[in-house]
């Protein structure tokens, strides 16, 4: 047994700090402070390089040029124990969507709306990703020398940055300043909100992938959008009132556990056709975005290249688990808050 696993062990039956109950006086006090609410809380697409949302992991990038590799490697294990089921967590009401989200609209719309960030800033977001920190250390050197970017859980990307503006080849991919008048150009009624973001965010076609169904095309927008910085605390309210309101779309009757630990709501909808779902996970303190998951949701196998066994994934088991844990404007590249 190594050091590390002996460590884990050790501290396995250390209590966790149970965020739900802290919620309302922390919300509470947030509020009260220089009038704002407190933290400000960033979001930010990251990934520009990735030309479908879905696929969040940097095997799904590595697999171009080391798919056997990747392949054998079982993603995630089983999904993070939950806290012990309960509707209503304090002053958090999980019995639905909208309870939740509108709950979430009505904190948000109380907070001042800060500065949008000057030309010359950048964005700084600091995200857990277990599995992708794992793939890349057990790349081979030559492998990584192939791929354009090394992981790091640290990331930079200016506020305005114009070549990427101009760079239409991914229609998912918005850059800060472009997210954030997106965001704040967004009407208030839902139908119209959700009309808007599938415009923005088009559905596949060909060679892009088959289109989507109307319900999965708004939920694949607001997630991509939710990602992205940044988002006044204003246009995020009407974004969680509009996502009550789309097909399929749940909520978890209890707080889990985020890959860092923390205790997050979970707003869920499964994808059409696939035995998974999509997670998208917000902080029950201040309702910002917190990260997302993909989760299976029935047991089954995944073919495999001629020659390799297939892979089985079971009922429960996380492939994609991201928590964003900093995120903050700053003045310049590799600065943090």
């Amino acid at each position: 047994m190594d050091e590390m696993t002996r460590l884990r062990e050790l501290r396995a039956d250390a209590p966790v700090p149970d965020r739900a109950g802290l919620a309302p006086g922390r919300e509470r006090l947030t509020d009260a402070i220089a009038g704002n609410g407190g933290r400000r809380t960033l979001a930010l697409r990251l990934r520009p390089m990735l030309r479908d949302w879905r696929i969040a992991s940097l095997g799904a990038v590595v697999a171009v040029t080391a798919a056997a590799l990747v392949i054998t490697q079982v993603v995630g294990t089983s999904a993070p124990a939950p806290s012990a089921p309960a509707t209503v967590v304090g002053d958090l009401d999980l019995s639905s969507p909208a309870a939740a989200l509108n709950r979430a609209a009505d904190h948000l719309e109380r907070q001042e709306v800060p500065p949008e960030p000057r030309a010359d800033q950048w964005i700084y977001t600091r995200e857990v990703d277990a599995q992708q920190a794992q793939q890349w250390e057990e790349l081979p050197e030559a492998i990584r020398k192939k791929i354009p970017m090394a992981y790091s859980p640290d990331q930079w990307v200016p506020y305005d940055d114009k070549a990427a503006e101009n760079d239409a080849s991914d229609t998912d991919y918005r850059t800060a300043r472009e997210s954030y008048r997106i965001a704040a150009a967004l009407p208030e009624d839902p139908e119209a909100l959700l009309a808007r973001l599938r415009e923005v965010f088009p559905t596949g076609s060909g060679p892009d992938g088959a289109p989507e169904a109307k319900d999965e095309h708004s939920f694949r927008a607001l997630a991509v959008l939710l990602e992205s910085y940044p988002i006044p605390p204003d246009a995020l309210a009407r974004i969680y009132r509009a996502m009550a309101t789309v097909g399929g779309v749940k909520v978890t009757d209890h707080l889990i556990r985020d890959a860092s630990g923390r205790e997050v709501i979970a707003v869920t909808r499964k994808y059409d056709e696939s035995d998974s779902r999509r997670e998208i996970l917000i902080d029950p303190v201040d309702y910002s975005y917190a990260g997302n998951r993909d989760v299976v949701t029935r047991t089954h196998e995944v073919p495999a290249p001629e020659g390799l066994a297939p892979i089985v994934q079971k009922r429960g088991e996380v492939l994609i688990d991201i928590a964003r844990t900093h995120a903050a404007v700053v003045d310049a590249k590799g600065q943090k808050p």
